[in-house]
């Protein structure tokens, strides 16, 4: 997630059950974000063994879908609403009602803006009760990319693509507090998951012919490809090692110390371009990529900004490498090109990029279009601190991947990829260093040589919905499930004896007490 964090201390392998607070203590973040995680996976893990990896409940199953051709427009598909469990993680296909807006009460009953509320026939135009394969909340298709668009040869097959993303009040103002003053940062993000109903061509399965339903055939193919497309084949390690001539450095930190940073920081290292390592790419940020600035208005490479930034840890100066995104691009989750600022206009709170935005991205506001800083520099630009090798120089502003050999970051932060890997967009480390140490968090062998790690996101999750054959055609590759409660069951004979006689003993105990009176 990108956020201001500590440091992320949630630990499956351990099993720990709940965090303890102990009086008198400094309270963290972590703490408080590892108990959250803890019961997140309890829920997700009880619901998924109940459940299965994926299912609805009868009689509220959702995401039913239905093929809608069209002669003149684009194929569409119809969402049903309800919800769905994919991994134990609730997916609510439901479509929100619009709130009802205040009638001004300047103006007479009859009069007003009607033919604005109204369809092509003077009809008051309903709002749609069920999402569709172009309007879903957090795919953000484009017809006018081919790429998006549903495929033209039958049968395939549309599944759901389940994650988790970060929310912070750069794209949602309403989390911030206001009664707090702009200066002050927002408390807190959110974590959102996303769901997005997706097309997979059918030559992409590997469908074996044989007896039995073929809709199993296509979930078992469906199955070992969400195995390939969901496991990530990266791992990285990370270290710190006291840079060449740290001596000439001034003595901000301890002589002998291995990481030279005056502060305490979390890095986080995560894949830009994917793909085999030839072509891969990865950014780094020394604060979880959790430095953003919202955009006011673009006009050309100049772009306005809300604020330029708290503090001058936290700003942006010329030089500095940044990601011009909004919600539809994240929610994409594809690499967009790593602009370079040029130039800082501190009165006007506008800086000039190396570059204009991608077509579509920022020209929204409502989409909460955003500048997120990341700290990677060329070489050419910048020695590396301490001297020593420095960074290779960068590839459309991102660092290339070179496997099986340490590649150094900032003040003696190093990472090693090892060879043999494939990169996802998204994927990412995250690597705590602490000047009390002097060193990185990491674990690391009996030998004390770090290990390698699998990312520590984005973890993605998928479900097979319907198998595409065309109009009024899909077959349905849902799960459901009943409840588990049920009526209490009639008593059987022994109790209903049991009973009688129990009912017999009271009766005859008071025929006996009213004849003794």
């Amino acid at each position: 997630m990108h956020a201001d964090l500590s440091r992320v201390t949630f630990r499956p392998d351990r099993h720990y059950s709940a965090v303890v607070a102990q009086q008198g203590r400094v309270q963290l973040d972590a703490d408080a974000n590892e108990q959250t995680a803890i019961q997140l996976q309890q829920a997700r893990t009880l619901a998924a063994d109940l459940i299965g990896q994926h299912g609805g409940p009868a009689g509220n199953t959702g995401f039913k879908l239905d093929f809608k051709g069209g002669s003149r427009e684009l194929d569409d598909l119809v969402i049903g609403g309800g919800r769905y469990y994919v991994d134990g993680i609730l997916c609510d296909a439901s479509r929100p009602r619009p709130d009802e807006a205040v009638d001004d009460e300047a103006e007479a009953p009859g009069t007003g803006n009607a033919a604005d509320e109204s369809g092509p026939d003077g009809e008051p135009s309903a709002s749609p009760a069920t999402w569709t394969y172009w309007d879903q909340p957090d795919a953000h298709r484009d017809p006018e990319r081919p790429a998006d668009r549903l495929p033209t040869r039958f049968p395939y097959l549309a599944y759901l693509k389940v994650w988790e993303r970060t929310v912070t009040a750069a794209e949602d103002p309403a989390l911030r507090e206001v009664a707090l003053g702009s200066a002050m940062p927002d408390t807190a993000a959110r974590l959102k998951v996303v769901w997005q109903v997706l097309p997979l061509e059918g030559s992409q399965l590997d469908i074996e012919d044989g007896p039995g339903d073929q809709r199993d055939l296509v979930r078992k193919a469906f199955t070992q490809w969400a195995a390939t497309a969901g496991a990530p084949a990266s791992r990285l390690a990370a270290r710190s090692e006291r840079p060449d001539h740290a001596d000439e450095d001034p003595c901000l930190v301890t002589p002998d110390a291995r990481y030279r940073g005056p502060e305490n920081q979390l890095y986080r290292v995560e894949i830009h371009d994917g793909g085999p390592a030839k072509g891969a790419t990865f950014k780094w940020s020394r604060e979880n990529g959790s430095v953003v600035f919202p955009v006011d208005e673009l006009d050309g490479t100049w772009v306005e900004l809300a604020s330029l930034g708290g503090d001058d840890k936290l700003d942006l100066n010329v030089g500095d490498r940044v990601e011009f995104v909004d919600t539809a691009t994240v929610s994409r989750g594809e690499p967009l090109p790593l602009l370079r600022v040029e130039e800082v206009d501190l009165p006007g709170r506008r800086v000039r990029l190396s570059g204009e935005p991608e077509p579509g991205v920022g020209r929204r506001p409502e989409l909460h279009p955003y500048l997120r800083r990341w700290d990677q520099r060329d070489a050419s630009r910048r020695p590396r601190k301490g001297g020593g090798a420095t960074t290779a120089r960068l590839r459309g502003g991102a660092v290339p991947v070179e496997e099986g050999r340490w590649l150094p970051l900032e003040d003696g932060v190093e990472v090693y990829f090892a060879p043999g890997g494939t990169y996802r967009t998204g994927d990412h480390w995250l690597v705590p260093a602490r000047t009390a140490t002097g060193a990185v968090e990491w674990p690391v062998d009996a030998a004390r040589k770090p290990l390698l790690r699998a990312p520590d996101g984005i973890q993605v999750h998928y479900a097979p919905l319907g198998w595409v054959f065309g109009e009024g055609e899909v077959s349905d590759l849902r799960m459901t499930f009943a409840p588990l409660a049920a009526p209490v069951p009639a008593a059987d004979a022994a109790a209903l004896a049991a009973e009688s006689e129990a009912t017999a003993r009271t009766e005859a105990a008071e025929s006996e007490a009213d004849a003794g009176s």
